[in-house]
């Protein structure tokens, strides 16, 4: 919501202040320029990345407009789902197979949606349980599979982000290729007077004014928006890393979810009493 917010506020005042200084809207209207500079924008990234990366861009795009959907509430979910699992997980490890193995249609993970439609989260939790139900690893070992796991998650995250970045610097060169082709159109109407020359110049740096605009005032806010909630989820999945540790050192599910709810970034952190009442409700909805 806040993304949207602050591109109409953007979009707003560069246009006001243009207004203001009694510009003609008009002249900005150059779809030719709005061609070349997001078609070859467009094609560089197609170039320079692969569909996977492609698809990645789009989808956190879409979402940044809705937020990450990362808060206190799906912080409590995560640690109410573990707690769950652990408990279950506990008393007869061989019980969760079939949570584990089709997590849309568990009773548990149906429970708790911010867990379940957090593809990596519940992919990263279902993963490991399996690991933990198949063989007796060591804390240390299985610590060392998490971490692998999150390593690949954090290095996708870095080429996206890396990658919207990219285009982002490549914009204002672009306005320029732009605004160099609308001149050698001008040089051809040197002959039909200054009005037309000028509203010809007038619309090649249009080129440049929209190559500048979207790199710094859309494109870099929205690569940083993206890196936000992408760090966000990320932090998500390390307090299910840290309950799913807990457990395996042997410590029991209340415990467990303790050792999340401490892990948790301060901005969403329940407290203890809430932790606590969460996980004694846990499995009533």
């Amino acid at each position: 919501m806040f993304t949207i917010v602050g591109a109409i506020v953007t979009t707003v005042c560069v246009i006001l202040g243009y207004v203001l200084h009694h510009g003609n809207l008009a002249v900005l209207w150059q779809p030719t320029e709005l061609l070349i500079i997001g078609g070859a924008a467009i094609g560089s990234l197609v170039m320079a990345t692969n569909p996977y990366i492609i698809k990645g861009i789009i989808a956190n795009s879409i979402k940044s407009l809705k937020g990450s959907g990362i808060n206190k509430a799906a912080y409590i979910e995560l640690l109410q789902c573990m707690f769950e699992l652990i408990k279950m997980a506990s008393a007869n490890p061989i019980s969760i197979e079939p949570h584990v193995e089709n997590p849309e249609n568990s009773d548990i993970f149906k429970r708790y949606p911010a867990v379940l439609h957090n593809h990596h989260c519940i992919d990263f939790i279902c993963d490991t349980l399996k690991v933990q139900i198949a063989s007796s690893l060591s804390p240390y070992d299985l610590e060392d599979l998490m971490n692998s796991d999150l390593d690949i998650v954090t290095e996708e995250e870095h080429t996206l982000v890396g990658s919207i970045n990219r285009v982002s610097d490549a914009m204002p060169g672009l306005g320029i290729v732009a605004a160099v082709l609308g001149v050698v159109i001008t040089m051809g109407k040197l002959t039909q007077g200054k009005e037309v020359i000028g509203m010809s110049v007038a619309a090649a740096l249009v080129g440049t004014f929209l190559g500048i605009l979207a790199s710094y005032g859309y494109l870099q806010p929205l690569g940083a928006k993206i890196e936000s909630n992408l760090k966000e989820e990320m932090r998500f999945m390390i307090t299910a890393k840290i309950c799913l540790l807990a457990f395996s050192k042997g410590v029991n599910a209340k415990v467990c979810a303790e050792f999340g709810r401490r892990s948790i970034p301060t901005e969403f952190r329940p407290t203890f009493k809430e932790v606590d009442e969460a996980t004694a409700n846990a499995g009533k909805k």
